[in-house]
């Protein structure tokens, strides 16, 4: 391998253990954020199981195991590589939009569980003040990311014509 390239490895490897430390501390485990900063920082955006081993340094049971979280929250993609049996994985164009419009979906059912609480244990008990508040966060949430949302779609659109 020449200088250069080297040296381009050693800024992408940099840049994904940077990324991927930053995304553990936001609460992220860091198989999922190393991967997930892998995809970020390919040419492509895709890379199959062995690349990413290869890249990482890791064994196909952590790679799966962070594809498999991954793809739950989807930030990735799996899809099949052509003429082939094998997977690819792929980083989302709009992955944090996508990421958080399923989260959102998860609040509606905190939603009810909070509200199932305030019932059960009455709004003036501490538990029930507590569960409320609770609630009440999680309402304004889901009404603040749906106009960010709506904010976040038309800026994409102006600044990066998607």
């Amino acid at each position: 391998m020449s200088e250069r390239g080297r040296e381009d490895e050693a800024a992408v490897s940099e840049f994904v253990e940077r990324f991927a430390a930053q995304l553990v501390e936001a609460g992220m485990t860091r198989m999922p954020a190393r991967i997930f900063a892998a995809l970020l920082s390919s040419e492509q955006g895709v890379m199959n199981s062995a690349e990413l081993g290869d890249q990482l340094k890791v064994s196909p049971a952590a790679v799966s195991g962070a594809i498999r979280y991954l793809s739950q929250v989807n930030m990735v993609i799996r899809e099949r590589e052509p003429g082939s049996r094998r997977e690819r994985y792929r980083v989302q164009g709009n992955q944090w939009y996508e990421a958080l419009t399923n989260r959102d979906s998860m609040l509606r059912g905190w939603q009810v569980t909070m509200q199932e609480g305030v019932d059960h244990f009455g709004p003036d008990t501490p538990q029930g003040r507590r569960i409320n508040e609770t609630l009440e966060f999680f309402l304004f949430l889901e009404e603040e990311l749906g106009s960010l949302m709506d904010r976040w779609t038309k800026h994409r659109a102006q600044q990066l014509g998607g």
